[in-house]
């Protein structure tokens, strides 16, 4: 009897002790990001100047997901990082950063803000990072209005085939400066939008989900030179609209770029965006790494 009850302690014994070790195994980390526009902190009422020509515009939106974190270890092994389930902002392996809080033009946001992705890694020497701008296919075609928090936001959610919108980046324009094929209401407000997401998705209607699309449109970002406890990733607005024209829009499409690949307006974005357009390569110049402020 003696002897069952020793092995029996044991056991409980060592099942306690598999969290502590676990958690002695691990380190945690903040990752964190930085919205700019140029050298200029983002900010909902403020207006800046950009684009080609450079045109006077007022944010409107600025939220993106991100998935598939990974940091690079000093022998060049991408090694994940497990996300803290915190029930807001992060779900399994996507997280939302949300730079805007609902004030000025920015009213389809939320008042609360985001601009880090928090986890553990195994311990060790980092150098770099590598993650994805999008939500993975598998997540990507859920239902938002039942979907857990990030992913329940339905402003960030075309459709069941479309799926979520991995950036939003919209932009208000004062109402006589656009310059569109189709005319528009005077109290409709005019703006240049950017919604990143996956195009070409095969459904029969906007209410299945589907198998494939033919652009997932998921764009992948390496760092080699990143630390997290020194280093900031900075989404830079100016650079993402540096060669879009955000006074124009190509005839027969919504106002900016839905990530439509026949959209003309989408071009210049989506390569900024790191996403290859007509066979071309694409050096993406959204995200940047800078030093911690």
């Amino acid at each position: 009897m003696r002897l069952r009850l020793s092995l029996f302690f044991g056991a409980i014994a060592s099942l306690i002790s598999i969290p502590s070790a676990i958690a002695q195994s691990s380190q945690p980390v903040s990752i964190q990001f930085r919205g700019l526009v140029g050298a200029q902190s983002f900010q909902c009422n403020s207006t800046y100047l950009l684009g080609t020509p450079s045109t006077s515009v007022a944010p409107a939106d600025f939220r993106f997901y991100v998935s598939d974190v990974t940091l690079i270890d000093a022998q060049g092994k991408a090694v994940p990082v497990t996300l803290t389930q915190d029930n807001r902002w992060q779900y399994q392996n996507v997280a939302l950063i949300d730079f805007e809080n609902k004030t000025g033009m920015c009213s389809n946001g939320t008042t609360e803000t985001n601009d880090r992705i928090v986890g553990t890694v195994p311990k060790g020497n980092y150098k770099g990072i590598r993650f994805a701008l999008g939500v993975p296919f598998k997540l990507n075609h859920e239902d938002a209005t039942i979907a857990p928090s990030p992913l329940n936001l339905t402003s960030l959610w075309w459709n069941w085939r479309g799926g979520y919108k991995f950036a939003r980046i919209d932009f208000a324009l004062p109402m006589s400066g656009m310059k569109h094929d189709q005319p528009h209401s005077s109290n409709k407000q005019q703006g240049f939008n950017i919604h990143l997401g996956s195009t070409g998705c095969n459904a029969t209607n906007n209410r299945q989900k589907p198998e494939s699309c033919t652009n997932l449109n998921t764009a992948t970002i390496t760092f080699e030179n990143f630390n997290p406890q020194n280093s900031v990733i900075v989404a830079d607005l100016k650079s993402l609209v540096a060669n879009s024209n955000l006074m124009k829009n190509q005839p027969g499409t919504g106002l900016g770029c839905m990530s439509d690949p026949k959209d003309g307006d989408c071009t210049a974005i989506l390569t900024n965006f790191g996403l290859p357009q007509t066979g071309k390569s694409a050096r993406q110049t959204f995200f940047r790494v800078a030093p911690r402020p």
